[in-house]
């Protein structure tokens, strides 16, 4: 077992003095004796570390380890893959792979099955929303030390069966595994006789073309003005979000400038292909989570004075990352750049390299947002996301929300509704009540949901310090007085956020009973936002008002 060990640790340092001796001396700025000086430290500690550690070593589990705890000090997007994340890393490109066809959350214990896609796999098999997978083909999901969601990848017509928990109920199931197509546009359609609507969900290769064929369709169908929805799209790949502001504006184009300190990485983006349609008037639907791609397209469009934006400020992502292949089938997504609209504008809201005591990043602040203007002369800023031009509170997730969705409350609840009512005669003219809220309140308190508010933490805080100044007898009355007091503000916000609240839990009740599909179709018909985008489309001279 020594001999392994010694070859796994001498390959690595001949990689890197070959590294070195061809490329290392190239770069001015390069400091070769203190990186020469860590790798001999690392190697070192690593050799001595797997040889003489009391219980036997996992290299692979602690090189990994090391590996991704020394990213963490970086920013989020710079990430080592190994080659089951290069695989992962894949599909999200490509849209495609092999698998059961529903969107799983790996958890301790257990899967849970988020979403099946209609018609796939693990629909036909009867899966559902909220069904907690155990055991994969014998093995405990449990016991499984690896990315348990692995277990239900496979070959194209393989066949695994899945023990599944459903309302307390242990059940078992064979799914036959397919081939699984990832549509980047699941839904187009009118939503009057002249409005056309586009889903347009993730930025993978077939964005572009996915989203010019639902424009020419909506176009053959009626449609004199778009909306192009990219609320909650995490974004993609760079090219695609250029070759979608092509369908809108003339080839050639400035769209997008990456610049970093790497001058090859330094580029310019332009539109290489003749629009659909230059004039049809757009509006794009963004959110606190479109995030990358859905930016620079939203931020182009903006500065071109091509369309409306509308929601809440997105996410605020101006980095940019390119894959480095590695030995062993490896790779490492490192940031390269930042990204620039057309205006000029870097729109990255978290500052990763100054970090607050707790290490986190810090949020560039409104008065050192930079101005910058469109084409037509409008002020749009940098520093924190994409800010529509038609800003709705009722977009945006306020921290009681963002916490109650972080604490899977909202889909847990759909769950439980959706068991509680198995039939809805006509789910495009269903609502929840008045009543189903005091519920959804009751469940929260009843499973114990809480969060703890900047505010809070601070006041805990100073108690601490109290304590140690022998103050804590006169400050504990006043400080019980004010946790309860936030306590009561907190149960308030849930009260002042309940259209938001109702919105939510509504789309993931929708898609219990017909899928995604069918809450698009619920949208058209319900949907706040869409309706004020449809306001707008609607009233040729308001629209233009936005743009001038």
């Amino acid at each position: 077992m020594k001999t392994i060990l010694k070859r796994k640790i001498l390959i690595p340092i001949f990689a890197i003095a070959i590294l070195f001796t061809g490329t290392a001396f190239k770069t001015a700025n390069n400091n070769f004796f203190e990186i020469a000086k860590q790798i001999e430290i690392f190697t070192t500690l690593f050799k001595e570390l797997n040889m003489n550690y009391v219980d036997e070593t996992n290299p692979a589990d602690l090189m990994d380890n090391a590996i991704k705890n020394m990213l963490n000090e970086l920013d989020p997007y710079t990430q080592f893959y190994n080659e089951q994340d290069v695989e992962a890393e894949r599909i999200k490109r490509t849209g495609d792979y092999t698998g059961i066809g529903a969107s799983i959350k790996t958890l301790k214990d257990r899967l849970l099955v988020i979403e099946p896609y209609k018609g796939y796999p693990a629909d036909k098999a009867g899966l559902k929303a909220g069904d907690e997978i155990i055991n994969v083909d014998g093995q405990n999901v449990a016991d499984y030390k690896d990315d348990a969601g692995n277990l239900l990848k496979g070959t194209p017509n393989s066949s695994t069966k899945v023990t599944y928990i459903r309302q307390g109920k242990k059940s078992s199931t064979t799914i036959k595994r397919s081939e699984i197509e990832i549509d980047a546009v699941p839904h187009f359609s009118m939503v009057n006789e002249t409005t056309g609507y586009i889903v347009l969900k993730k930025f993978n290769e077939k964005a572009s073309q996915q989203t010019g064929y639902a424009l020419k369709d909506l176009k053959a169908q009626g449609a004199k003005s778009i909306i192009l929805d990219l609320r909650s799209n995490p974004g993609g790949l760079l090219s695609e979000a250029v070759n979608v502001v092509n369908l809108f504006v003339p080839k050639g184009q400035l769209v997008v400038t990456t610049k970093s300190k790497v001058k090859k990485y330094n580029r310019t983006y332009y539109t290489k292909r003749d629009p659909i349609d230059t004039e049809i008037p757009v509006v794009v639907l963004i959110n606190g989570r479109s995030a990358s791609a859905s930016e620079i397209v939203s931020g182009t469009l903006q500065d071109l004075d091509r369309g409306v934006i509308v929601g809440a400020r997105s996410f605020g992502k101006g980095l940019v990352q390119r894959p480095k292949k590695l030995t062993y089938g490896t790779q490492l997504k490192v940031t390269i750049s930042r990204y620039y609209t057309p205006s000029g504008r870097c729109i990255q809201a978290l500052d990763y390299w100054n970090k607050d005591e707790k290490g986190n990043a810090v949020r560039v602040k409104q008065k050192d947002y930079n101005a910058f203007k469109t084409r037509n002369g409008r002020k749009v800023f940098d520093g924190g996301g994409v800010v529509p031009d038609e800003a709705l509170d009722y977009s945006k997730n306020s921290a009681i929300t963002t916490a109650i969705l972080n604490n899977q409350s909202v889909f847990d609840y759909a769950t439980k509704y959706y068991y509680m009512h198995p039939n809805i005669e006509d789910i495009n003219k269903w609502k929840l009540t008045d009543a189903d809220f005091i519920n959804f309140k009751n469940y929260l308190k009843k499973t114990g949901f809480s969060f703890e508010t900047e505010t809070e933490k601070s006041f805990a805080k100073a108690a601490e310090i109290a304590k140690t100044e022998n103050l804590d007898e006169d400050i504990k009355r006043d400080y019980n007085a004010l946790i309860e007091n936030l306590n009561n503000s907190k149960l308030k916000a849930i009260d002042e956020n309940k259209s938001q609240l109702m919105s939510l839990l509504s789309d993931e009740i929708i898609k219990r009973y017909v899928y995604r599909e069918g809450l698009y179709d619920y949208y058209k018909i319900h949907n706040a936002e869409i309706k004020k985008a449809t306001e707008i489309l609607n009233n040729t001279s308001r629209y233009r008002k936005y743009l001038n």
